[in-house]
């Protein structure tokens, strides 16, 4: 009786095991990416929005629009009310402006397109970074010179690694950067 169920088991219950397990790896590691090319992406969003105009010429700090980059694992898109604060007076007559005026009017969260996201498996804390000094555009890129977003670098498991283990290098000039953390857990929870 124990040998058929022995030979029951590597024949039927190995194999299904083993299928399964495959499939979740694929599955996972096809569909919980980033849901585009990568590198070079740029996606067109609702409202066209000039980051060269407003972070470039004009000098807007990131943290006024991303507000939760500071203090929160996600940068966070900016509500229509953050960009109504300036644009209820200045240049309220441009078709841009105007249909942002008519989103704040109905309440309605514009559909902005993600630019950069790492793959849902991943904990990412921008907080812990911006908050180290890590600068925006060491992932970002020159966001300050870009009238329309784009992904300028690879968010893959090597950039991030080859960061953390060497942080003084990659990140010379800021004061008391250490190596991050390279075990598994840090980011794979």
């Amino acid at each position: 009786m124990k040998k058929s169920l022995l030979d029951y088991t590597l024949k039927i219950r190995l194999p299904i095991f083993l299928f399964v397990a495959v499939l979740s790896f694929i599955l996972t590691y096809f569909f919980s990416r980033a849901e585009r090319d990568g590198v070079g992406y740029a996606p067109q969003q609702p409202i066209a929005f000039s980051h060269k105009l407003h972070a470039g010429t004009m000098g807007i700090d990131c943290k006024y629009c991303h507000t939760g980059v500071t203090v929160s694992r996600h940068a966070t898109i900016p509500a229509v009310s953050v960009c109504m604060n300036c644009h209820s007076v200045v240049r309220k007559a441009k078709p841009e402006i105007i249909k942002l005026t008519k989103a704040f009017e109905s309440g309605v969260a514009l559909p902005w397109k993600r630019v950069h996201k790492v793959p849902e498996y991943v904990y990412f804390n921008h907080s812990v970074h911006v908050n180290k000094g890590v600068p925006c555009a060491q992932c970002h890129g020159k966001v300050e010179a870009m009238d329309v977003v784009s992904q300028v670098s690879e968010l893959t498991m090597a950039s991030c690694i080859n960061c953390h283990r060497n942080a003084p290098q990659v990140l010379a000039g800021i004061p008391g950067i250490k190596n991050g953390p390279d075990n598994c857990a840090a980011c794979h929870r």
